[in-house]
């Protein structure tokens, strides 16, 4: 019988650790540079609840993300969102991308981006303000691969902005 309390006492503190459950606030934004295709390849990977709530904020309250019969209709929003927070610098000189699509895995949204035409890189900045408009303690993860150089930074609120050497 004394056992049986200690094994009681061992599941039961556990549970009552984690009651007050603590959500995080990230995206993850990788970067690769195609030197064969001249291109910049992004995929963005958002949590689809953070990022339905925001598109909802800043255009209509009728998107519902990762439904079945979903299609694109709301590809248009969520293009705009993305070509409002996320700005691209190659050499100091702004760079437009395009959205490719978009893919869910689990509760994540992944957001294909390309930029064409992109010769050299020797320095890259980039501005990420996704989902800031929703939650300010949300944290950008950019994780990039240019000219077989790997790098990495997390953006916040208080410093959006980074700039990367690459030569």
């Amino acid at each position: 019988m004394k056992h049986f309390k200690y094994l009681i006492i061992a599941f039961v503190i556990p549970l009552f650790a984690f009651t007050s459950i603590h959500k995080y606030y990230i995206s993850v934004t990788q970067v690769n540079y195609v030197e064969e295709k001249q291109s910049i390849q992004i995929i963005s990977r958002i949590f689809i609840d953070d990022f339905e709530s925001a598109l909802k904020l800043n255009y209509s309250e009728s998107i519902v993300l990762a439904e079945k019969n979903e299609a694109n209709k709301f590809d248009v929003y969520i293009n705009q969102y993305l070509q409002d927070k996320l700005k691209l610098k190659v050499d100091n000189e702004s760079v437009m991308f395009n959205f490719i699509g978009k893919e869910y895995e689990g509760d994540i949204i992944k957001c294909y981006l390309e930029v064409e035409d992109v010769k050299t890189i020797e320095t890259f900045s980039i501005t990420n303000t996704i989902l800031f408009d929703l939650q300010k303690d949300q944290q950008n993860i950019i994780k990039t691969k240019i000219n077989s150089k790997n790098k990495s930074v997390i953006l916040t609120s208080k410093n959006p902005n980074a700039l990367l050497k690459f030569n």
